[in-house]
């Protein structure tokens, strides 16, 4: 039997704490099955970087948009140079956008208008938007239903921590459902249990590494080969086995975000 081959579908290679040892990181993935990573840009600068890493390795594909905790720090012509980096080859996602009310960066409404404008690019681009969602779950489902109602949605919820309602909603807009290590935290429980019934179809694994390691690593710097540790946990409380679970996500993967064989 092959090996399982996983796709991290959100990670931050541009971060700080990979500075140092990207590379050997990048090369540990691919030891550990890892045949993708999707680095994601939260900034200009970050998403400049992001396909600067794209360009450098084949195993990774890079995001670009201005996450929403970092919208108000945003400069005159920065969001035009993210609708030009939207056009590059090794950009197949747009984002990260949604809504943080956890943090008190950036005003909602100014959030609002840059989930709005990420939509709209994801559109016009055919590339898929990822969602940050931190403590708004009804503020986004509003949003992405009204945006529904301009044209489908192409996307994923990414690194989901939200209620079975949220996870609901969220599916019959069609968009996937990703879980990032918290899903294999002792406490999160139902997190778990809205895992086991996501449909194996618009299922995902991410790491957003450097954060979240997956237990038993929780605390240390995360990243893109430990995905299978929460592959692991996701398959257990589906009840099908790793390979089985990898090769279902590794699909899903390629078909939403288009990435070449």
């Amino acid at each position: 039997m092959t090996s399982p081959q996983f796709i991290d579908t959100h990670c931050h290679l541009d971060e700080s704490s990979f500075e140092n040892d990207v590379e050997h990181v990048i090369n540990s993935a691919r030891e550990a099955g890892v045949i993708t990573m999707l680095t994601i840009g939260t900034t200009r600068e970050s998403s400049e970087r992001a396909i600067a890493l794209a360009e450098k390795f084949d195993t990774v594909f890079a995001a670009v948009g201005i996450q929403p905790n970092y919208v108000a720090e945003a400069k005159s012509g920065d969001w035009e140079r993210i609708l030009e980096l939207a056009q590059h080859p090794r950009v197949i996602a747009i984002g990260e956008t949604g809504l943080d009310k956890y943090w008190d960066y950036s005003s909602l409404e100014l959030q609002a208008d840059y989930f709005d404008r990420h939509i709209e690019l994801s559109r016009e681009t055919g590339k898929p938007f990822i969602v940050h969602n931190r403590e708004a779950d009804t503020e986004i489902v509003k949003q992405l239903q009204g945006q529904a109602k301009q044209g489908q949605l192409q996307g994923v919820m990414h690194s989901f921590c939200a209620d079975q309602k949220t996870a609901e909603a969220c599916l019959e807009l069609g968009l996937y459902i990703s879980f990032a290590g918290m899903v294999t935290f002792k406490r999160n429980e139902e997190l778990r249990t809205i895992a086991q019934k996501i449909p194996a179809e618009k299922l995902l694994i991410e790491t957003d590494s450097p954060y979240l390691s997956p237990h038993p690593m929780r605390g240390k710097r995360n990243e893109p080969a430990r995905v299978a540790l929460t592959a692991q946990v996701l398959a257990d409380v589906r009840e099908v086995s790793l390979e089985e679970l990898a090769s279902q996500t590794t699909r899903n993967a390629k078909g939403l975000f288009n990435i070449p064989e």
